[in-house]
């Protein structure tokens, strides 16, 4: 019997020996990094998963050279590694032969589903920002980031995942989610984040309850709570819930076969914000996450809709 890798390759036509552990790679960094995405994915046809899985695999590819500590490069020598990246993506997508296996599964799927390469131009250039920005002063700031770093990563989906409405319509919600996705993530990795030298969280949000970067760093230092970091959490908590809920009806937007992946994502990334909550946004010292017990309760039922919806095909 086929592994799981093997049958969604092979359901996905993709016979190429090269291509197929191309593709295997990226399912590795998915699955590797990406525990929700991943489990989310599982939850989608098999022939659709390999796509989503080189999605997932190019974005972590890129962020790795701008999150990369471990070899102290200077930002110079990152910002440098991006242009590489970013030549040798153009030339994947036009055809030629890529310079790594990511690449070639992403111009692959980019082809298959007739992705706008636009959406892959917007993200470098988030990622060229991440080597310079530190902070953001407002939420249009910040948007102008998230754009590119998330949304981008709801709108390359959809040509995957496929929409009951004109794909235009979709557009909207699928790129508000992308954006909840990653200001919730943004919300979980506030203590990382600074260890990088950097805040998303905007801070003239911040400094409307009395916080700054030597206050965040201190919290994150001493591992002391404050009341006014409290609040500031709470406060864009609230705003990253405001952006589920414009993001929501594109749910109902996808095709049937793929609305339990999407929604199974949706709940359990919803769910942190509810787990930092709980907590008592304990974010400046442990990184909070949705227990396995909770991923399953979601995914299980997940998995049901998801094979009744393909047995109606």
């Amino acid at each position: 019997m086929p592994s799981s890798a093997q049958a969604e390759l092979d359901a996905a036509g993709i016979t190429d020996l090269a291509l197929r552990a191309a593709y295997r790679e990226c399912r590795e960094l998915n699955a590797r990094f990406g525990r929700t995405y991943f489990l989310a994915t599982r939850l989608l046809p098999r022939e659709r998963r390999p796509a989503v899985h080189a999605l997932y695999g190019f974005a972590r590819y890129a962020d790795e050279i701008v999150d990369d500590l471990g070899d102290g490069s200077p930002v110079a020598a990152r910002a440098a590694r991006l242009d590489t990246l970013d030549a040798a993506l153009g030339h994947a997508l036009a055809g030629a032969p890529a310079a790594h296996p990511v690449l070639a599964a992403l111009a692959d799927t980019a082809d298959r589903y007739t992705i706008d390469h636009r959406h892959f131009t917007d993200f470098m250039t988030s990622m060229r920002m991440d080597t310079h920005v530190t902070s953001y002063a407002t939420f249009d700031d910040l948007g102008a980031y998230v754009h590119g770093s998330a949304s981008v990563i709801g709108l390359q989906m959809l040509p995957v995942l496929g929409t009951t409405v004109p794909r235009e319509e979709a557009e909207g919600p699928a790129s508000a989610l992308g954006m909840a996705f990653q200001l919730t993530n943004f919300l979980r990795d506030v203590g990382e984040d600074l260890d990088r030298g950097r805040v998303y969280l905007p801070s003239e949000e911040l400094a409307a309850f009395g916080v700054d970067r030597d206050l965040l760093v201190w919290c994150r230092r001493t591992r002391r709570p404050d009341p006014r970091v409290r609040r500031a959490l709470a406060h864009i908590v609230a705003h990253t819930r405001a952006i589920y809920r414009r993001a929501e009806p594109g749910v109902a937007m996808l095709e049937p076969v793929s609305r339990a992946c999407v929604a199974c994502a949706f709940t359990l990334y919803r769910d942190i914000l509810d787990q930092i909550e709980a907590a008592d946004f304990p974010v400046l010292h442990r990184r909070v996450a949705v227990p396995t017990t909770r991923r399953v309760a979601v995914a299980v039922p997940g998995l049901a809709k998801a094979l009744a919806a393909r047995t109606r095909l």
